[in-house]
């Protein structure tokens, strides 16, 4: 029997996640997704269970930085990473742990990270 795609991305996710929890000393976490048209970054506080920050290509503050339909390229990943790191820092966060998913890290998930480091968080 086979495990199909969804599965084995599942348990890469679960597998950095807690990776994360055993490093993070009760730091907000910088989780990424990203789909085949959109990127979305979220700052989270897993001990209160609120997002404190985000960002995402659907925005209208993004889209007006971005050319039509160019939603899915690195420079859009790094658009979105300089967002979401300028609203962390606004809301007094600057030190995160990378929750890169299931992702590897490399492309867009890369950009979006390097950008937020740019934009003044740590990880």
């Amino acid at each position: 029997m086979a495990i199909n795609r969804n599965k084995l991305f599942e348990r890469r996710q679960k597998r950095t996640r807690f990776k994360l929890r055993q490093v993070s000393n009760d730091k907000p976490r910088l989780s990424v997704f990203r789909s085949s048209k959109h990127i979305y970054a979220q700052v989270i506080d897993d001990l209160k269970g609120v997002t404190i920050a985000s960002a995402s290509t659907l925005e209208e503050a993004a889209k007006k930085a971005l050319e039509k339909g160019k939603g899915t390229d690195r420079a859009a990943a790094a658009i979105i990473g300089k967002l979401v790191a300028e609203r962390a820092v606004k809301a007094g966060i600057t030190d995160v742990v990378f929750d890169r998913g299931g992702y590897i890290y490399h492309g867009r998930v890369k950009a979006l990270g390097d950008a937020a480091r740019e934009g003044g968080l740590k990880f």
